[in-house]
Parts: C-alpha cells; structure tokens; sequence
C-alpha cells in the first residue's frame, strides 16, 4: 500500500503538535474538533 501511495503521490495530512499542547490535542479529540491525523513532535521534549 505504501509503494502505491508513493507512486501516485497519495499522502496523508496532519497536524504536528507539541508533546506540551497533549492535553489539549486530547480535549479536542474528545470534541470531534479534529480535521487531520495529530503528530506528536517529541522533540518538543527537550524545549
């Protein structure tokens, strides 16, 4: 499924948050209030 994605530009789109907004990205789950996939950026870790 991946190569087919990959060879027809099909990608998916996200929204990267920082591990510090999770509870909010959460609250705004729990609300349906969510338009694309969340990324936690876990680099946001050593900020």
């Amino acid at each position: 499924m991946l190569d087919f994605c990959g060879e027809h530009g099909i990608t998916s789109d996200i929204e990267v948050i920082p591990m510090q907004n999770i509870n909010n990205a959460y609250e705004r789950m729990l609300k349906s209030d969510v338009k694309y996939r969340f990324v936690v950026d876990l680099d946001s870790l050593r900020q």
